[in-house]
């Protein structure tokens, strides 16, 4: 008599890779599987997803407020971080910075710093400092890193020329200039849709009208139209109105090529057999391009979006750079970039160029990203 064989405690998971899921696998799971292996789109996803954490997390993470300042380490250079002490004569572990010495040159008249290598300053984690409001809510003084005693002064991306931590103000200038980009693109987003989707669907004169529209504002030239618009800000506005203001301008302008996009895949879906028997079915127009014809074509506004990011972010430091985005006290990356408007603080402190490494760090990792997701958007390719 056979005996009845035994099932396996645990039977082996699905695997994309045979096939055998691929056919019911819902839209962003294929996406997903083949975004995983574009490298250069996953490391680039992680650098993003770093950045959007120092934005979140930009009040704890920097070792000071943006505007502390102390006159006396004015371009104060960059200090080397230390881990391993041994001017005792024995080995002595923990991080630490060296003090500076400065004096004033007779001759330029200008402050030189040297490291005073028999001063230690000792660095720790989850250290007091100065106080601060998190996300403007929960009022604290701890800070991820900085100095034991908070009366002593780290510098590890030197100082502008009032005597304030470059790092600091990088990092809080990341909130700034990132949410303008996601708040430009959101803007973008909702325009794009709802003027693309009805010139579209619609047709007719509603096609025309929306169609000339974009023609005129395509026409126009970008940097003086931008120019043209940040000088109707009043200045006397305050830094949270300026801050919309930059929003809307620049989402005044990057709405257009998305609306083309939705147009155009409106116009070749709207005939289709799914959105035909939606019709057939009573379903209200609203109801057939929010839940059948967007859908469909997901995937591509959300890599257009991902690629209008960087485009938002170059925007705005150009505008604030150029002295018309947003001004001081907001700290944005094109605001700490205005210090390099000046040949000799770039000649005599090149570290105030650390903004400019930041947005093309930024830009380059959120197009791969959107190369990523742009590639990825069609799973059968």
């Amino acid at each position: 008599m056979a005996t009845q064989s035994s099932l396996p405690e645990e039977l082996p998971g699905p695997d994309p890779e045979d096939g055998s899921e691929i056919a019911v696998a819902p839209q962003w799971k294929l996406v997903w599987w083949r975004f995983r292996k574009h490298r250069m789109a996953m490391a680039s996803a992680c650098v993003t997803l770093g950045f959007v954490l120092v934005a979140v997390f930009a009040e704890f993470l920097a070792p000071t407020t943006p505007d502390a300042y102390d006159a006396d380490y004015t371009h104060a250079p960059p200090q080397q971080l230390h881990i391993v002490d041994t001017s005792g004569g024995g080995v002595d572990f923990g991080l630490y910075v060296h003090d500076y010495v400065s004096q004033v040159d007779e001759e330029t008249l200008a402050r030189v710093y040297d490291v005073d290598e028999s001063s230690k300053i000792p660095i720790g984690f989850f250290v007091k400092g100065e106080p601060y409001e998190m996300w403007g809510l929960f009022p604290t003084d701890r800070h991820l890193v900085g100095t034991v005693d908070p009366d002593d002064r780290m510098y590890l991306f030197g100082a502008d020329r009032n005597g304030r931590d470059v790092l600091s103000r990088l990092i809080y200038g990341t909130r700034v200039s990132l949410s303008i980009g996601l708040m430009g693109v959101a803007v973008t987003f909702v325009l794009g849709i709802v003027l693309g989707g009805a010139s579209g669907y619609y047709g007719g004169r509603v096609d025309t009208a929306i169609q000339r529209a974009i023609e005129f504002l395509m026409s126009l030239p970008t940097i003086p139209l931008w120019l043209g618009l940040s000088a109707i800000v009043p200045k006397d506005w305050g830094p949270l109105q300026t801050y919309f203001a930059i929003t809307v301008i620049l989402s005044v302008i990057g709405w257009t090529d998305l609306a083309r996009v939705v147009r155009g895949r409106f116009l070749s879906l709207r005939e289709e057999d799914f959105v035909v028997a939606a019709r057939l079915d009573g379903c209200s127009r609203p109801r057939i391009i929010l839940r059948h014809m967007l859908p469909s074509f997901t995937s591509h506004i959300i890599a257009s979006l991902t690629l209008a990011i960087p485009y938002m972010i170059l925007a705005e430091t150009a505008l604030s750079f150029l002295g018309l985005g947003l001004q001081p006290p907001v700290v944005s990356w094109g605001v700490l970039l205005q210090e390099a408007q000046n040949i000799r603080s770039i000649a005599t402190a090149p570290w105030v160029l650390a903004p400019g490494v930041a947005v093309a760090l930024a830009v380059l990792a959120l197009n791969f990203v959107g190369d990523g997701v742009r590639d990825s958007a069609d799973p059968y390719k």
